[in-house]
């Protein structure tokens, strides 16, 4: 008796070479990775741009997204407060991965 799902064909490697789109940063926004993990919401941000910063997530993101430390993220620093940003937005392993052989993070 079928339950109404069908079966996924299993993904071949020439998918997995296939690069897709990803979101890159907008107004503001720079790449980050996650250098420690504070508590309260909070994390230690290492930016491209070569500053730490104190990296607030935001509560659309606390139980959805998982981050962890030496994750690939997207921070948006505060007009009012440079060593401070919220994160927009958490990559993969496989996006990281991408981001670094197009040459968009070390």
């Amino acid at each position: 008796m079928g339950n109404g799902k069908k079966k996924k064909a299993n993904a071949s490697p020439e998918d997995e070479l296939q690069h897709r789109q990803l979101r890159m940063p907008r107004d503001g926004e720079v790449f980050a990775v996650v250098s420690n993990m504070l508590g309260a919401n909070r994390i230690t941000a290492r930016c491209a741009d070569s500053v730490e910063r104190l990296g607030r997530i935001p509560g659309k993101m606390r139980k959805r997204v998982w981050i962890r430390e030496n994750d690939i993220v997207l921070v948006k620093p505060w007009d009012f407060q440079d060593a401070k940003a919220d994160v927009v937005w958490r990559y993969d392993r496989g996006d990281a991965a991408q981001l670094r052989q197009e040459g968009h993070i070390e």
